[in-house]
């Protein structure tokens, strides 16, 4: 686990981020329940902002509960940590294309 720590996401009672993770902090997620996730570098979209193309990240979010997806969510940002000051950023629609190949 800890030299493949930079490919994933840990997410105990707070979630840590695996680049960021000390041997302190490794041997705390040890000690109680925790799940490892892969870490997915975000995708990116063209939109028009202001008249001019502009290529923001953006991150896709299921809300669950009880295994069970309740609402998806979408943020598109620049830079390293979503926020809502990215012009042309912010909370973005979500839409659910049917698997046409069955």
């Amino acid at each position: 686990m800890w030299t493949q720590r930079r490919h994933f996401f840990f997410k105990p009672l707070a979630g840590y981020r695996g680049d960021k993770l000390t041997r302190r902090v490794r041997e705390g997620i040890l000690a109680g329940d925790f799940i490892a996730q892969k870490l997915v570098p975000p995708g990116q979209r063209m939109v028009v902002v202001d008249c001019v193309q502009t290529d923001l990240k953006f991150d896709t979010r299921a809300y669950t509960y009880m295994g069970q997806i309740q609402l998806l969510a979408a943020r598109t940002y620049q830079g390293q940590i979503t926020n809502f000051r990215t012009p042309g950023g912010g909370f973005s629609p979500v839409v659910v294309v049917p698997n046409l190949r069955n």
